[in-house]
């Protein structure tokens, strides 16, 4: 072999190692801390992401709803969407106050429940959980969870003793977690609410500041708009993953202790609200309310999140793209901020390798989608 061959075939050599192992996705290095805290890992997380290009790819498979969408495959006001372990989804039309199920390939199975006071119906359906180990749907209210089995058939309901509860799920073990106001001499908070299968109220999580509407002897009564709100998700694990957004910062709290394991933060620029974004809020008060709205310069650190089956944290925040999208901060099990992703609508999970989400056209119509997922890093 010349030296000349030898060269070439050096450089085809490192090229191929460069498309296997490089190619899909351009890594820094991650310059954040992991330490611990007593019994609290702390993840101190930089701005940048460890990878700049996209960590994963997606590519839509089913789409239900929409204008051309008629009778059982029509939906009025998509509140929540949930999926089972077989791929089933589970869509929840808060207005017509009906759950809809659809098996994986998008065909109508069931309804389940309707507008009412009796068993079994619903008032006003808040949120879906599903049992992984009895298959059983949990319909979330803000005074009652409501439980049905496999078939669609009503179990029992469960009444909270609580206020402004406009947040509930359940994990596998039947346990039950909401949000709550209360309102004491230190003023009004929400608190994150650990319950067991009979209501029965076993810790309370974590606290956050909640407003209050001021009284007022004018007519007009002064309310900060997009104050930030507490959100929580339950991950495989029945772990609790909880964040108040008025700084970027996640907690995880075990399910079997209720104790905080782990806290996950970011340095970031905040968004400023643009006028539009004043404009478009001022619409939804009321006429002759006497309300007026408090606006204040920047937006809180992120707005909700969802998590992968793999671990992951995906937080949306309040950046756009171009076209509308809105950017997601993405965290690995270990709580690293890996890397950001635009995607449309809001995201609810992603599951055995699929992304489900609710998105809304121009027009108003709403569709709950199905993605495949291609992950760029391992």
């Amino acid at each position: 072999m010349t030296e000349e061959m030898k060269i070439r075939s050096g450089l085809a050599a490192a090229l191929l190692i460069f498309l296997v192992t490089g190619a899909g996705c351009t890594r820094d290095a991650w310059n954040g801390t992991i330490v611990k805290e007593g019994d609290v890992t702390v993840v101190r997380n930089p701005k940048e992401p460890l990878y700049k290009t996209p960590v994963l790819e997606l590519e839509e498979e089913l789409s239900l709803g929409g204008p051309e969408a008629r009778g059982d495959f029509a939906f009025d006001q998509i509140r929540d969407v949930a999926v089972d372990d077989a791929g089933s989804l589970y869509v929840m039309d808060g207005r017509s106050g009906q759950v809809k199920v659809l098996d994986a390939s998008g065909t109508f199975l069931r309804t389940i429940g309707r507008m009412g006071q009796g068993p079994g119906e619903f008032e006003i359906p808040m949120n879906l959980s599903i049992s992984r180990t009895t298959g059983e749907l949990a319909v979330h209210e803000p005074g009652r969870m409501s439980f049905f089995g496999p078939d669609g058939v009503f179990a029992r309901s469960v009444a909270y003793q609580g206020m402004g509860a406009a947040l509930g799920r359940v994990d596998s073990r039947g346990r039950i977690y909401r949000t709550e106001v209360v309102v004491d001499e230190n003023g009004a908070r929400h608190v994150v609410v650990k319950s067991g299968p009979d209501g029965t109220v076993l810790a309370e999580l974590a606290s956050s500041p909640a407003p209050l509407v001021p009284k007022s002897r004018s007519r007009k009564i002064k309310v900060t708009a997009l104050w930030p709100s507490s959100y929580f998700q339950l991950d495989r694990a029945d772990n609790v993953v909880y964040g108040f957004p008025q700084i970027y910062d996640l907690t995880l709290f075990r399910g079997s202790d209720s104790r905080p394991f782990k806290r996950i933060t970011r340095i970031y620029d905040p968004v400023g609200i643009s006028a539009e974004e004043k404009r478009e809020f001022e619409k939804e008060v009321p006429p002759g309310s006497g309300f007026e709205l408090e606006f204040p310069e920047y937006h809180s650190a992120y707005e909700r999140f969802f998590l992968s089956d793999l671990g992951h944290i995906f937080v949306r925040t309040w950046e756009r793209t171009a076209d509308g999208r809105r950017i997601h901060d993405v965290f690995d099990a270990e709580g690293r901020f890996i890397g950001r992703v635009p995607l449309k609508g809001i995201g609810f999970e992603i599951l055995n390798g699929k992304y489900y989400a609710l998105e809304e056209d121009g027009e108003g119509y709403q569709y709950a989608k199905r993605y495949a997922v291609t992950w760029n890093v391992k």
